[in-house]
């Protein structure tokens, strides 16, 4: 997990496309500024960076669906539980499954957890748009292969 460049998954360890499911890992970093305010002498990830890994985990899922056609940006997050704390050093397991895709929308439904607890869900929607600008399409194609996500790129035609 990069938090200061707001990369908050560090690898896709499954992707079914068949199921529309992925998964992902994030180790919490135990050294970050971002936990001298949140919160001093008790760290905490902040819950919206836990709804940002979710969010960019599915992004990656819905990216593999349509192989860099299309980048999902986030519209809008549904039914957020914040169910238990996430602290620095824990490994993260973020899931995201698509329920629908259509009309230049995507829903997902996520969760992560933490040693198998639940640590956080929500349901959320994407605004899908076309990679209008290939060296942001390349920069994702470069981000998707650190995380180990393997994609055919869509041929442009």
């Amino acid at each position: 997990m990069r938090i200061e460049y707001f990369q908050l998954i560090d690898r896709v360890t499954e992707l079914n496309l068949d199921e529309l499911k992925i998964r992902a890992e994030a180790t919490i970093p135990t050294d970050s500024t971002i936990f001298e305010g949140h919160f001093p002498g008790y760290p905490l990830m902040p819950g919206v960076l836990l709804i940002e890994a979710m969010a960019q985990t599915c992004g990656w899922l819905i990216i593999a669906r349509n192989s860099f056609a299309r980048m999902p940006f986030l519209a809008s997050v549904k039914e957020a539980k914040l169910r238990s704390f996430a602290t620095p050093g824990q490994v993260l397991t973020i899931e995201g499954r698509l329920d629908h895709e259509g009309s230049g929308f995507a829903v997902a439904e996520a969760n992560i957890r933490a040693a198998g607890k639940l640590v956080c869900d929500a349901d959320i929607t994407f605004r899908l748009m076309p990679f209008d600008n290939p060296g942001f399409r390349g920069s994702m194609e470069q981000t998707a292969a650190r995380l180990g996500l393997k994609i055919e790129a869509a041929v442009d035609g």
